[in-house]
């Protein structure tokens, strides 16, 4: 009897025979995963060998070079799987990210330790001077070294293994803390039966609950953590003692009494990373990892923080005098809290400037909000944007696009993918699963994906955003300019590899365009008249700017203050992490504390991501934009010239060279925070 045999091959060990070699999504089975990184870090380990057993004098070619290519297939899987861990998970992806997130730190620990490696890069480096490299060369060497030394190169013996040891250890906490958080976030809903309760609410968010509710299989209504469920509660519904609660189920996330906990993980980060900042002979963790930074050292962050604190605190809290002054007008009495404030804040903004989310958003129905978003990267960049179906897509939400440039070249493929779900965590991010460099002569081009958190559409409505979701897209949108317009020579100085700091400049100066009428007036019309943004509307909201600001300037400190409080411990955190937390932030205080919730339990930016003694970097960022901006705002916010030097002196040159020769050769000079100030109405 004759038998068949079936080979099974794992997709992602495979040369991709897809569009653009974008990852064969279709064909990726969980459990490729784990076999593929065991294989890929095999194959990566063999490249390593290969540079480090070279009989060849060490060269930037054949050493720094090779390092920068060597692993790319590995790169290639561990950049699909970590997307899908963020943007749609599962509880068997989360147990396979735990086992092999040791397996990559060790990975990448034992090439910073190999003594022989650090010695070929020592070479290439002392003797840069006489290699006649390039500017990016240069950084790419720089950058190399910083790594190694970063990396624990110059350790010895128990040092050397702590080290390690921490590292993998760092590694699995972070990830702890994010599935917590994402469980935390789905865990909770507030299932509304009674109409009453849904007094003052508008018909989009009392609809969308409605479809959560059928979904669930449940009748009445349903509102949840997630931000476009959240969000419309607090800041219209009447009932005060559901916002009250609603309020403190999101502040409490992984700060209550269960499996899903935050505190010992974020005491147990904190020691680990001081730990590791004074194994490598820093007094703190902010001082290890402000080495490569624009701000060199917790002091320049907290004298950047302190003065803006100065600049708009106080009006921070004469806003909350005013929202209170008004509430009382409204009946209200005692003091304002911090569930009271979405709520009055907003009937005082629509008291004032005649202006609110609900009048605006059929103005911004997400479609038209794309199309004006690629509108602009045309006007000021010549890109255009093709919707193609034959890319495969990780979930039937995704959407993919061709990117092309104005000579009609390919430059990238994007990906977006809009609306929350329970496997994907909140907020809003950019990434991508391939970043651009050259191979063999040839500029492989980036595929990116921007990733957020947006109302769904219902049966009766399209996807309507607020205008915050309008400023959201567009700064994710700037970042994947960041990475599509890239044109480096090697990964590690392309697209947004660059300084943390220096990251959000792409991203935030996109926000301004959201208050410009000539950009508005291309593509905000009503969805379901195709009536133009009425002028009043746009004169509103140039009007309401500013409203709050001081507010608005004060909770972002907060988290970076309270980032750099915890990054610039010198002993371990035994206290409760709402008391040290609340101690850090006072000085941004306007409302009395909350007991039971905490910020940090939640703060996945810095204990679950990359930005730990980063955070100030928004604020940072937000000088820089607010400076460049007032070059477009001077020559006009089309301005083809100014555009041109912002895309070549920024956009595409990544982290090439230093960030602050890029600003000064577009900017013509050092930022100032003068711009920030006086468009933020703080000076």
């Amino acid at each position: 009897m004759a038998m068949s045999c079936t080979t099974t091959t794992n997709p992602l060990l495979e040369k991709f025979n897809t569009p653009h070699q974008t990852p064969p999504f279709d064909q990726i089975r969980t459990t490729d995963y784990l076999p593929a990184f065991r294989q890929a870090i095999a194959g990566a380990k063999q490249e390593i060998e290969a540079i480090t057993r070279s009989a060849e004098q060490a060269t930037f070619e054949n050493t720094i070079v090779a390092l920068d290519q060597a692993g790319e297939q590995l790169s290639g899987i561990s950049s699909i799987f970590f997307n899908m861990a963020s943007a749609n998970t599962n509880e068997e992806i989360q147990k396979i990210a735990q086992e092999v997130s040791p397996l990559l730190t060790e990975f990448g620990s034992n090439i910073y330790m190999d003594t022989i490696l650090f010695k070929r890069v020592k070479t290439v480096y002392e003797n840069r001077a006489a290699a006649g490299l390039t500017p990016e060369q240069n950084t790419l060497l720089e950058d190399t070294w910083k790594a190694f030394v970063d990396g624990g190169a110059n350790l010895a013996g128990e040092n050397r293994e702590r080290f390690k040891a921490i590292s993998v250890e760092l590694s699995k906490l972070g990830l702890q803390f994010d599935d917590n958080l994402l469980a935390e976030t789905n865990d909770y809903q507030l299932h509304i039966t009674d109409t009453a309760n849904l007094a003052g609410l508008p018909e989009s968010a009392v609809e969308a609950a409605a479809m959560t509710a059928r979904e669930a299989g449940k009748e009445g209504w349903i509102f949840t953590l997630q931000a476009p469920s959240y969000g419309p509660f607090m800041q219209y519904a009447d009932n005060r003692g559901l916002r009250e609660e609603l309020y403190k189920a999101y502040g409490s996330r992984c700060y209550r009494e269960n499996a899903y906990n935050n505190s010992d993980i974020i005491r147990q980060l904190t020691a680990l990373r001081l730990e590791k900042a004074r194994i490598m002979g820093y007094p703190t963790y902010a001082d290890y990892v402000l080495t490569d930074r624009m701000a060199k050292s917790p002091a320049e962050v907290n004298t950047f923080l302190s003065q803006l604190l100065a600049a708009s605190h106080p009006h921070a809290l004469k806003d909350k005098e005013e929202v209170e002054a008004f509430a009382r007008t409204s009946g209200f009495e005692g003091e304002l809290q911090r569930w009271d404030w979405g709520y009055y804040s907003n009937k005082l903004r629509i008291e004032k400037y005649a202006l609110d989310d609900e009048m605006l958003k059929p103005y911004f129905k997400l479609e038209n909000v794309i199309r004006g978003v690629f509108g602009l990267a045309t006007t000021l960049y010549g890109v255009t944007f093709r919707e193609v179906n034959n890319i495969p897509k990780y979930h039937p939400d995704v959407i993919t696009y061709e990117v092309y440039d104005r000579d009609s070249s390919f430059l990238a493929v994007l990906y977006t993918d809009f609306f929350p779900r329970a496997s994907k965590n909140g907020g809003a991010w950019m990434t991508d699963f391939r970043s651009q460099h050259v191979r063999d002569g040839k500029d492989i081009r980036p595929l990116v994906s921007i990733v957020m958190n947006f109302t769904k559409p219902t049966e009766n409505k399209p996807s309507l955003l607020t205008f915050n979701e309008v400023k959201t897209l567009l700064h994710e949108f700037g970042h994947a300019l960041h990475g599509m317009l890239s044109r480096a020579t090697y990964t590690g100085t392309s697209g947004t590899n660059v300084y943390r700091d220096f990251v959000e400049l792409p991203s935030q100066i996109m926000e301004n365009w959201a208050l410009e009428k000539e950009w508005l007036d291309q593509w905000a019309v009503h969805y379901e008249t195709g009536e133009a943004i009425p002028q009043e509307y746009i004169d509103r909201i140039r009007n309401a700017a500013n409203f709050q600001s001081g507010y608005v300037s004060d909770r972002q400190l907060s988290f970076g203050i309270v980032d750099m409080a915890w990054h610039t411990i010198t002993a371990p955190v035994e206290e409760d992490i709402a008391d040290f937390e609340r101690r850090a932030m006072q000085p941004t205080e306007i409302f009395p504390p909350v007991a039971g919730t905490c910020f940090s339990s939640g703060f996945g930016h810095i204990f679950g991501g990359g930005y730990a003694a980063g955070y100030y970097s928004y604020k940072w960022a937000e000088v820089l934009d607010a400076d460049a901006f007032s070059l477009f705002r001077e020559k006009g916010i089309f301005d083809p010239e100014t555009a041109d030097s912002f895309r070549s002196n920024i956009l595409e040159k990544g982290g090439t060279e230093h960030p602050m020769e890029l600003y000064i050769r577009f900017r013509g000079q050092k930022p100032s925070t003068d711009a920030l100030l006086e468009r933020s109405g703080l000076k």
